[in-house]
């Protein structure tokens, strides 16, 4: 039995009739004799018995009615609490976050989120191939995972929303004869040892498009997930390694450089089941993470990070020339006044 049947049971009981319970829930007669006959299958005694035309109660389907007001009322006192708790700002909200991304997403977080009357965050790693990151999503309520740009999208039974499009740079040390470039290529770099990540991890992919780009495959000197030891390894003369721009600490002995000819992106997103969101709290998390990318972005600006940026073009233009009709058929006087100005000649 479930409570859809159970309310009509208990609806004939007050109302007499199929028919009128029909009317009453805007379906069929034949759709309440259905669900009447599929109530009574569940149950050992009859339920209902015919009065004439009428379809009335029986002694036990009278009893079986009454219990029926008190199962509506206990189903709709618990719709009552967890909309209550779905409603309620505080509560505890829990976290994954890859390496790289928890370092710099959860402390703003926490900051945003302490001594206020909102969520506790609980918050974890989770450092798992690309494709694992959905799953992270039966056991948190939100994760943080991160995949290329030109990567399949996530797929459809987790919501995404994207935090950050961050840009991967190849970072080398500060002294390297490459540093005196403004951009590098796949040529440039693919006669040196590198530092990656282990195979499926998103990273990988671009190493991969930066062999095919320059015509040969690359020397894969060290396998290190963590961004932060590969930069020690970077500064310690190990090889190159591609670091993302904004997410990673600055490192004092690095230099990053864009890399041209390859798609070098990745996005950040934060995964969460649809269900999860109807939490106000989980909402609230999630807004939170957004501001903290923003943060993330203008905290880590070029300056003083080592790195050139591509900076826009600015292009001089001369002022436009001014056409004066009267002055063709009335031409200037030989002397001008003496306050009159020469206006400077347009410079390139």
């Amino acid at each position: 039995m479930d409570e859809r049947q159970l309310r009509i049971l208990r609806e004939l009981g007050e109302l007499g009739s199929v028919t009128a319970v029909a009317e009453a829930l805007l379906v069929t007669p034949s759709a309440i004799s259905q669900q009447l006959r599929l109530l009574q299958r569940s149950v050992r005694v009859p339920l209902t018995e015919r009065d004439g035309r009428r379809l009335v109660l029986t002694d036990a389907g009278q009893a079986l009615a009454g219990a029926a007001i008190e199962v509506e009322t206990a189903l709709a006192r618990a719709r009552h609490t967890v909309e209550e708790f779905a409603d309620r700002p505080d509560g505890e909200v829990s976290v994954a976050a890859f390496h790289s991304a928890a370092a710099a997403f959860f402390p703003p977080l926490l900051r945003a989120l302490a001594g206020t009357d909102g969520p506790v965050p609980r918050l974890a790693d989770e450092d798992v191939p690309q494709e694992d990151f959905p799953r992270l999503t039966r056991a948190y309520d939100i994760v943080l995972a991160h995949r290329l740009e030109h990567a399949p999208a996530w797929p459809p039974t987790v919501t995404a929303t994207t935090l950050l499009r961050e840009p991967l740079d190849v970072a080398m040390p500060a002294d390297h004869p490459l540093a005196a470039k403004r951009r590098v290529t796949p040529k440039d770099v693919a006669g040196e040892p590198w530092i990656t990540v282990h195979d499926g991890f998103p990273v990988m992919a671009t190493i991969e498009a930066i062999s095919a780009a320059a015509g040969h495959r690359l020397h894969l000197a060290h396998r290190i997930n963590e961004f932060a030891v590969a930069a020690e390894a970077v500064a310690a003369g190990g090889g190159l390694a591609l670091m993302p721009r904004w997410t990673m600490r600055r490192h004092p002995s690095l230099t990053l450089r864009p890399l041209s000819g390859v798609q070098a992106r990745r996005h950040i997103d934060a995964l969460y089941r649809p269900e999860r969101t109807a939490r106000r709290a989980v909402r609230t998390v999630v807004a939170e993470l957004k501001k903290a990318a923003l943060l993330i972005q203008d905290e880590q600006a070029p300056q003083g990070r080592g790195e050139l940026r591509d900076q826009p073009q600015r292009t001089r233009t001369r002022p436009p020339v001014r056409t004066d009709t009267t002055a063709r058929s009335n031409p200037r006087p030989a002397t001008k006044p003496p306050d009159a100005r020469t206006p400077p000649e347009p410079s390139d």
